[in-house]
């Protein structure tokens, strides 16, 4: 978050609870739902998802009540962060910033058409994704880039050359990215 240097920003970084993940044999490490497999066409973890989907409202709901206004509030994550950004962002009541989806795909988007929030129909949708990422296919981010637009959202693809991570010029990126959304200038 330092090396976004923004401004009058606040950055809530929750961490996900230590469970077991089906797809490290049931190992129990931070995740924020189970992980049966890492292609599209394995089970999701629906509860878990939207447990999670839960927990981030709560999170929104409080800088709400703190005096942020849901317009100020971006939602970023990266892996099953940015699946539960994606997923929490497009069905949220209340209009949010933006949504930054960082080596990621899009959870459940078969029920995305029937749970979308109309306040968030137009919201930015930043999605970053290594060209050699050998967790989540890069495909499998194209896949949830169209599913995406398909339902008529804008999303702003980047692809970077590196694997599983966050780079220097992703992150500069980013930046660009959130200043207008957020009417702050760098430090």
């Amino acid at each position: 978050m330092q090396e976004l240097a923004l401004a009058n920003t606040r950055f809530i970084l929750p961490h996900a609870p230590s469970i077991p993940v089906t797809v490290n044999q049931g190992y129990v490490m931070p995740a924020w739902y189970d992980i049966y497999g890492f292609g599209a066409d394995f089970k999701q973890d629906a509860v878990g998802i939207q447990a999670t989907q839960h927990a981030i409202n709560a999170l929104i709901a409080n800088e709400i009540q703190r005096g942020i206004p849901s317009e100020r509030i971006t939602l970023a994550g990266f892996s099953q962060g940015g699946a539960i950004a994606l997923h929490t962002a497009l069905r949220h009541p209340q209009p949010l910033a933006s949504v930054l989806a960082l080596s990621t795909y899009l959870p459940l988007a078969d029920t995305l058409a029937s749970e979308a929030s109309v306040a968030n129909r137009q919201i930015p949708i930043y999605m970053a994704h290594g060209t050699a990422d050998n967790v989540i296919s890069l495909e499998r981010c194209h896949a949830s880039a169209r599913a995406l637009q398909q339902q008529g959202y804008q999303v702003n693809l980047h692809e970077y050359a590196m694997p599983h991570s966050v780079s220097m010029e992703e992150i500069q990126d980013i930046r660009a990215f959130l200043q207008p959304r957020l009417a702050i200038t760098s430090t």
